[in-house]
């Protein structure tokens, strides 16, 4: 009797990362939307390593560091423009200041796991 019956080397695996990019944008939206910024950050790390996992996986990066480093400077990017709407947009009540903060934390802990990764780690092997 086979253990496994059906399966064989022919068949691709399944892979991890559309779950958790499933899981990542909810989170980071909620995060934002009611300006949590724990969520938020845990959420766009969530996603972007998610990203960053699947671009690796699927052959477009020979590593997840440079993917991360792009991740973190998007996350640059729209966490000033939240911090420019707030400048902006004062006038009307609306606060943006927390959120933008959060999602340029986010992008800052990014771009340091990228800088880390690509220091401290030489060559990644499947175990």
């Amino acid at each position: 009797m086979d253990e496994n019956p059906g399966l064989s080397d022919q068949y691709r695996m399944a892979s991890p990362w559309p779950l958790f990019i499933a899981l990542g944008i909810p989170i980071a939206e909620i995060g934002i939307l009611f300006d949590l910024a724990a969520l938020s950050v845990g959420g766009l790390l969530l996603l972007c390593g998610s990203i960053a996992g699947m671009a690796k996986e699927a052959g477009y990066a020979k590593t997840p560091w440079r993917a991360l480093a792009v991740c973190s400077v998007l996350l640059f990017a729209f966490g000033g423009l939240l911090l420019y709407a707030d400048t902006v947009s004062t006038a009307e009540g609306i606060r943006f200041v927390a959120r933008g903060y959060a999602v340029i934390a986010a992008g800052g802990l990014l771009l340091l796991g990228s800088v880390v990764g690509t220091t401290f780690v030489q060559k990644s092997s499947p175990a």
